[in-house]
């Protein structure tokens, strides 16, 4: 069976819209059209971001915190109402592009504010591994095998535990020591959990060629390009603080 570390590609995705709906009967997913439906998603994320960073820098400061929490919270809901309710991608998708751009350009201007020009540098950095990743993958010289994807999962899986706990003990004070520091752990941390993110885009690559074998619906092109968004959101994120933690090194 198929899986992915990312959460929104379950290995049962496929399946189960093949046999809910007859593809002999409807358009089928491709590569080409998850692509074209990707870079769209992407365009959105990065309007919806570039207003955000506007407001920011353009003496309306004090919209920049509700326009973080809006696309927050409501990137998370869409996120799980894409997950769970696929055949609305279409429409969900670019909700979840406009949201996701809202809130990560609020985080990119209080990076920015502190470190002039990381924002840019995360950001190239992001579609260089991007680019790297899939230049790997397309050669053959990572190859999404049944045991690198357990163990991609396994490791991820690990990471978002790990992330909430990290949570829930921060709402009594208690903080991690050293991972959140620019120190060489800090560091070391955050080049780990980048080369995690970065490792799921090639799961994520094969689970769309495969969607495109399968002749999944037409509609989860828009999923499959939401799945991938989701990477690269996370990637960016931990590029970001990785790069913010070498520059207060400096």
């Amino acid at each position: 069976m198929l899986r992915s570390a990312n959460p929104a590609l379950r290995g049962d995705v496929f399946a189960s819209e093949g046999r809910s709906v007859g593809f002999a009967q409807q358009e089928v997913m491709t590569v080409q059209g998850t692509a074209t439906k990707s870079l769209a998603l992407i365009f959105v994320l990065m309007v919806a971001a570039a207003y955000t960073w506007r407001e920011a820098f353009t003496g309306n400061g004090e919209m920049v915190y509700p326009l973080l929490m809006v696309g927050t919270i409501g990137g998370f809901v869409m996120a799980l109402i894409t997950t769970f309710k696929r055949e609305w991608a279409p429409v969900t998708a670019p909700i979840y592009a406009v949201l996701e751009g809202l809130a990560l350009g609020g985080i990119s201007t209080m990076f920015e504010r502190r470190f002039p020009g990381i924002a840019m540098q995360a950001v190239g950095l992001t579609m260089a591994v991007f680019m790297g990743m899939m230049l790997a993958y397309k050669t053959g010289l990572v190859q999404a095998t049944d045991r690198f994807k357990r163990g991609v999962f396994a490791v991820t899986a690990g990471i978002g535990i790990f992330y909430l706990v990290q949570m829930v003990i921060g709402l009594f004070g208690v903080h991690m020591p050293f991972i959140h520091e620019s120190g060489a752990i800090g560091v070391g941390f955050s080049v780990v959990i980048a080369a995690v993110a970065a490792l799921n885009l090639i799961i994520d690559f094969d689970f769309i060629e495969s969607g495109a074998r399968q002749r999944a619906p037409k509609y989860m092109e828009w999923y499959g390009a939401f799945a991938l968004l989701v990477t690269l959101v996370w990637l960016y994120l931990e590029l970001l603080r990785l790069l913010s933690k070498l520059a207060n090194r400096d």
